[in-house]
């Protein structure tokens, strides 16, 4: 009898122990009184929102069978199935085409072969050949199985065209037919009103220098990569645009035959050629008078690629909203599930999981969408949940997303997205950068104060991450809309942490295949993140008036564009 008692006392007491720390990896529930405007029901979903289901999606996608989920990949696509059965599972209403939770999305998968030759011959001297990955990375935008390339090479400084802010890298000159080599970034600011200040605009990106550069007729670009100026290294570089990339299939606008980045020794030589080195070229173009400069050289390049069209997906669920008009209107939720995938000719792990990047942003996205579907009140206006594809290909399924939107986008009110959202603990601060330009701001404010979240400024506004991820897409097209993320400031730790846990993670896992699902992760933060996610969604859907971009806002007119004619396809300015 008394062991029988002792055993029986131990196995309670052991019960016990293991409720305590069941419990204790949850984060607290919150009141109806603590998130103001909420209704008992709403709260009651959010705070089902749960650390195990979020930290069960983050290790499924991320595991090897998804094979890095790349794009127009076997595993991208079964992972996107993956997400469908899963908002098929909670109840959720398909939202994509032809009554499916599948949006087509036309691509084509563009692969530079090794047989690609670049070659630099300057005036004097003698040529330069540029080894793919170590000097050079390039890609045929044309989408053609071979083209050929020699013409001369101009420095256009930052290429950038802003007459808002009476800029102009071109000064009119005729850069038809040739090479653009130009930098990263754009000239740099301490005042607010001009670029920005420290804060990086779309015209520093990547993305739309090459967009510019073919608008201007040129049939190449040669990005300088500086560490410091992309906010990234070259093996960021090299393993982003390395292996096969993907583009929206025919869509009507110019193409370089050849888009690509240089290290900054090839560059030095470049400058070399014109007299100069690369800090004077980049204090050179910092100035309003600059004007593009020739370079004694030219550029010979035989692109071979491998064209492959195919069809990725986004994966868009909903939410029918409760008010008979608003529920025409809605809140819409994305994150990316793409990654790297998998990559060949390389030893060892050659498998990008991306745990943190995104895997973590869609473990959350499926947990608020079943939250929102088992709350017993639905919000005035419907909700839509869209996992999309190739964000890492430069934003390629959201840009999609936003020229198809599942309602016009003159009817979402607002866009919330979530990307890379650390599992180290529960944070203390948000970032949402961009939230500032919208009417939202002063009901994010609130909802920040009953989550006892500090709202923390852009960590790295030279970075330019609002032009970085898949809201800007929804942006473009008019919609108000940012990303949602953590801050450096986490309980029980001081801001080092945070700050040095994400220069550690720049510098070895980001965008390799060392991002990987670690089992001591923390995803109490990840809950916190997603209930705070949740309040936001419900707040919007509830407001009386759409939210809008702030007067004088870069997105301002393709709001009114979009609200003067909601069924238009409105596409961005920049």
């Amino acid at each position: 009898m008394r062991k029988s008692l002792v055993a029986v006392l131990l196995v309670a007491m052991l019960a016990g122990t293991l409720a305590t720390a069941q419990q204790g990896a949850q984060p607290a529930n919150y009141s109806t009184a603590a998130v103001a405007g909420l209704p008992p029901a709403a709260v009651k979903a959010m705070n089902s929102i749960d650390a195990d289901r979020i930290r069960v999606q983050v290790q499924e996608l991320s595991s090897d069978k998804y094979e890095g989920r790349g794009t127009g990949q076997p595993g991208g696509d079964k992972a996107a199935q993956y997400i469908a059965a899963e908002f098929k599972k909670y109840g959720l209403k398909p939202a994509g085409d032809k009554g499916t939770f599948i949006q087509n999305v036309p691509m084509v998968g563009i692969a530079t072969e090794p047989s690609t030759k670049v070659q630099i011959a300057p005036e004097k001297g003698q040529p330069m050949n540029l080894t793919l990955r170590e000097d050079i990375v390039a890609m045929d935008e044309s989408q053609n199985r071979t083209s050929h390339v020699e013409a001369p090479i101009v420095f256009v400084g930052y290429g950038i065209q802003a007459p808002e802010y009476k800029w102009n890298d071109y000064k009119d000159v005729d850069v038809k037919g040739k090479i653009l080599l130009m930098l990263v970034n754009e000239p740099p600011s301490e005042d607010d009103n001009f670029f920005k200040g420290k804060a990086l605009t779309y015209y520093g990106r990547w993305t739309y220098k090459f967009e510019q550069a073919a608008r201007m007729g040129a049939v190449g670009a040669l990005i300088i990569h500086q560490t410091d100026m992309a906010s990234y290294g070259w093996n960021v570089v090299q393993t982003s645009w390395s292996g096969e990339r993907s583009y929206l299939r025919n869509d009507g606008k110019p193409k370089l035959k050849i888009a690509s980045w240089i290290t900054g020794d090839v560059a030095q030589k470049l400058a070399a050629f014109m007299g100069t080195d690369v800090p004077s070229l980049i204090k050179q173009a910092a100035s309003p008078d600059f004007r593009p400069v020739p370079v004694p050289a030219t550029l010979t390049a035989h692109m071979v690629s491998t064209v492959r069209p195919f069809e990725s997906a986004n994966v868009i669920a909903m939410v029918a909203g409760s008010d008979p008009k608003l529920k025409n209107e809605a809140v819409l939720y994305s994150a990316h599930y793409d990654h790297l995938g998998v990559r060949s000719g390389i030893t060892g792990d050659n498998i990008y999981n991306g745990a943190i990047d995104n895997a973590t942003g869609i473990g959350i996205l499926l947990e608020m969408a079943r939250a929102f579907s088992v709350a017993q009140q639905k919000p005035k206006r419907s909700i839509y949940f869209a996992a999309v594809t190739a964000e890492e290909q430069g934003l390629r399924g959201s840009e999609w997303l936003g020229l198809h939107p599942p309602v016009p986008a003159g009817q979402i009110t607002l866009g919330l997205n979530f990307d890379g959202l650390a599992p180290i603990g529960v944070p203390e601060e948000v970032e949402v950068t961009g939230a500032d330009r919208t009417t939202f701001y002063p009901t994010l404010q609130e909802v920040a104060q009953a989550f006892n979240f500090k709202i923390m400024p852009d960590s790295n506004p030279g970075a330019g991450f609002f032009y970085r991820s898949d809201h800007f897409s929804l942006a473009r097209v008019g919609v108000p809309a940012f990303s949602v993320n953590q801050g450096d400031k986490y309980e029980g730790k001081d801001r080092a942490f945070g700050e040095n846990w994400g220069k550690e993670y720049t510098k070895k896992d980001y965008h390799q295949p060392s991002d990987e699902f670690k089992s001591d992760w923390d995803f109490k933060g990840n809950v916190k993140m997603a209930r705070f996610g949740f309040a936001l969604g419900w707040k919007a859907a509830n407001q009386p008036e759409l939210v809008a971009w702030k007067p004088g806002d870069e997105f301002e007119a393709a709001r009114q564009k979009s609200l003067s004619n909601p069924k238009a396809q409105v596409r961005g300015t920049n």
